[in-house]
């Protein structure tokens, strides 16, 4: 139930396939007995864990000495008062996901205090900016779903741990985020999509495994953005406003890449790719041509692609513009999908 560093590799690598969806620690059975020190608000399965979700709470409750997991989830709180964490300024895990809680409603005081968190988990909130200052221990920071207009470039500052960076569905713009993620030297997975994002995010780490920047106003990619990422391996870049002049030659021409997102998006051809990527979505946009040099500058026995899935519904292309050579350049495909 509490973290390991396997599981969250495990729940990490998961991501590549449905990054949006993720689950909670379960809780225990509740007919196993509570701790005696537990608030009566809430359930102490262990004296290190107290889950306090689901109770309709307007307040973040008393927490006894000893608590390393918090579970506030989907209450009503509105405010993080001074004091509520000086019992626990030890606290790992800090889950206040779905309530109701502003910027200007945490005090001074208590995130801050919280110098060991590993994970905090404050989406779904009312936040305008990051809540902080934040530990250096962060191993996850999930921002999710708030209504976040800044995120100053000191933010994550010193956080070497961090993996995992959540900042989806807010109102962020390329301006906004400048040198947000400067010094950061262990981050894996970027989500910032569904934001009011015109560029790619500048200045990532190159420790990236994945950026996921689908549903904002992208209208290209810099040219070598991708190079200087050279552990990518998931790019998501959908519902965007990608044209064939917004993609430099080769920039998808990467070998780390495993899978490419360009699907509804306004591109006429199919762009270079590598022939290491085993998965492309192309679907919805206006292609007109199957270009397959794009995909394959030739091909031999030993020189083909590993693309798995290419999909192209929703464009101008069908199965009668494939060339004749499509067979032993996309010898690996088990997904191909025109309608």
């Amino acid at each position: 139930m509490f973290p390991l560093s396997s599981l969250l590799l495990a729940s990490l690598l998961g991501l590549g396939i449905c990054q949006y969806d993720y689950d909670y620690p379960p809780e225990p059975p509740y007919a196993v007995m509570s701790v005696p020190n537990c608030v009566p608000e809430c359930y102490c399965p262990l004296p290190t864990a107290m889950y306090c979700d689901d109770r309709k709470l307007k307040y973040v409750p008393i927490i006894p000495m000893g608590i390393k997991y918090l579970y506030l989830q989907n209450n009503l709180i509105e405010e993080i008062k001074a004091g509520v964490f000086d019992n626990v300024t030890d606290l790992r895990w800090l889950v206040i996901d779905n309530n109701n809680i502003t910027s200007d409603k945490i005090q001074a005081g208590t995130i801050d205090k919280l110098t060991s968190l590993e994970k905090t988990l404050f989406s779904y909130n009312k936040l305008t900016k990051p809540p902080g200052p934040l530990s250096k221990s962060m191993e996850e920071l999930r921002l999710t779903g708030n209504q976040l207009t800044s995120f100053p470039s000191g933010t994550l500052a010193g956080m070497q741990n961090l993996t995992m960076l959540y900042l989806a569905k807010n109102q962020l713009t390329t301006e906004s985020i400048a040198g947000a993620f400067k010094g950061l030297k262990s981050l894996l997975l970027l989500d910032i999509s569904e934001n009011k994002l015109k560029k790619l995010p500048a200045g990532v780490p190159s420790s990236l495994l994945m950026l996921y920047a689908d549903n904002n106003d992208i209208e290209g990619v810099p040219a070598g953005y991708l190079a200087k990422l050279p552990e990518l391996q998931y790019l998501r870049v959908s519902h965007n406003k990608l044209v064939d002049s917004g993609i430099p030659a080769g920039v998808f021409n990467i070998s780390s890449l495993l899978e490419l997102d360009l699907s509804f998006n306004k591109l006429k051809s199919i762009p270079e790719i590598s022939d290491s990527l085993e998965h492309l979505y192309l679907q919805v946009n206006e292609i007109d041509k199957f270009d397959l040099t794009s995909i394959c500058k030739f091909t031999s026995p030993m020189n083909y692609s590993k693309l798995k899935t290419l999909r192209l519904d929703g464009n101008l292309v069908t199965h009668r513009s494939m060339p004749d050579d499509t067979s032993n350049c996309l010898r690996m495909a088990s997904e191909i999908i025109f309608e």
